[in-house]
């Protein structure tokens, strides 16, 4: 739907922890050329908990115009409050971008109903793609498959950041869902089985990394070459797993600064890496130069 590799991108900050516009265009133009399809702002990666509705609102149109067309952008609208997501979904309809994505409410432990008003809402409030995102492990609630198969049934509503971490929950999805409905893996070291078992990408945080080793795997899947994906699957694996030694976006936000895209620091309740996280970031960081182009 948006393509195959779409980065949950990080949001920089300068030093009095405002929004750095111009390193989020870099940023932005950067991902474009190394693999990105698609980049979705102010999700989980972006902190968006700790963004404005402006800041968000400025994000979208910083990247859509640093980008143009080379690459997709999908705005996060989703908070635990629908009116608020109906009312971003809103506010970004003018920037020609190319979808919205809305997470499952977190805090408020809705019921499945509760969840389907609360998407149906929000996807009624424009004429984008809508992108639905299940992340039990941050919002506390898991929507269901049967949630989901009567969301697809909304006109604009065409697929899924599923991050539940749960490979028969993908099985029920695949095989209820029109086959037209996309189911994006929401785990870096998920891709390779959740595309074993139907789904068509991955939203990921590695690919502001190894975007362009990411896709090589993708594409290898996709073209039936399965014995080359798992060679690239088993040699990203450690690199998906130590990305998230310490919580997202941490250890991106480290390595983007160290390898020279300067995306700053953290807004509290988020801190930086401890000395043993920055000691073993360091490592991985060797070994993703040592990854080879090709397998």
């Amino acid at each position: 739907m948006f393509g195959s590799i779409l980065t949950a991108m990080t949001t920089p900050f300068n030093e009095k922890l405002e929004v750095n516009y111009l390193a989020a265009a870099n940023l932005a133009q950067y991902l474009a050329s190394n693999g990105t399809d698609g980049i979705v702002i102010a999700g989980t990666t972006g902190e968006t908990p700790t963004l404005t509705m402006e800041e968000k609102f400025l994000l979208c149109r910083t990247v859509k115009e640093a980008v143009g067309d080379s690459c997709k952008v999908i705005a996060g609208v989703g908070t635990n409050c629908t009116k608020d997501s109906v009312q971003l979904a809103r506010k970004v309809d003018g920037l020609n971008l190319d979808g919205i994505m809305a997470v499952v409410p977190y805090y408020n432990k809705p019921s499945q109903e509760g969840l389907y008003q609360h998407f149906k809402s929000i996807a009624e409030a424009t004429e984008l793609p809508v992108m639905l995102y299940n992340v039990p492990g941050r919002t506390s609630a898991n929507m269901l498959p049967q949630t989901v198969c009567r969301l697809a049934e909304v006109p604009n509503i065409g697929c899924i950041k599923e991050a539940a971490g749960n490979m028969d929950q993908v099985s029920e999805l695949r095989s209820t869902l029109p086959s037209s409905f996309v189911i994006y893996a929401g785990d870096d070291s998920l891709t390779l089985p959740m595309l074993s078992l139907g789904a068509g990408g991955i939203v990921s945080v590695s690919s502001h990394i190894v975007g362009n080793k990411i896709k090589k795997m993708v594409e290898a899947f996709k073209a039936g070459n399965h014995e080359q994906a798992l060679k690239w699957h088993t040699l990203l694996f450690p690199i998906f797993r130590g990305m998230f030694v310490a919580t997202n976006p941490v250890p991106v936000k480290y390595l983007l600064n160290e390898i020279g895209l300067n995306v700053g620091e953290y807004r509290l309740p988020i801190t930086g890496p401890s000395t043993e996280e920055k000691a073993f970031l360091q490592d991985l960081l060797k070994k993703i130069k040592e990854l080879p182009e090709d397998v």
